[in-house]
């Protein structure tokens, strides 16, 4: 299991997101599974809206960066 110092997201937000979610308890085991998952999902969506940024001559990744690259990284997660 990951220490909270070793992970970019903390805890009690992933508890809360779960919650409103609906789920009325949530295990540390399935709350470390989702930051896992976000973590691998938002670094992919990161790396992919630095790369778009790069391609248009910029060092500012902007919001249109991060909504491109989120729609092309999910689409390719739902394919897979």
């Amino acid at each position: 299991m990951m220490s909270e110092k070793q992970a970019d997201l903390p805890s009690a937000p992933i508890h809360r997101l779960m919650k409103k979610a609906g789920a009325s308890r949530v295990s540390e085991d399935a709350a470390e599974e989702l930051r896992r998952v976000l973590e691998n999902v938002g670094g992919m969506i990161a790396k992919e809206a630095f790369e778009l940024a790069q391609y248009a001559g910029r060092r500012t990744v902007k919001k249109e960066d991060v909504e491109r690259a989120a729609k092309t990284i999910l689409r390719n997660l739902s394919t897979a």
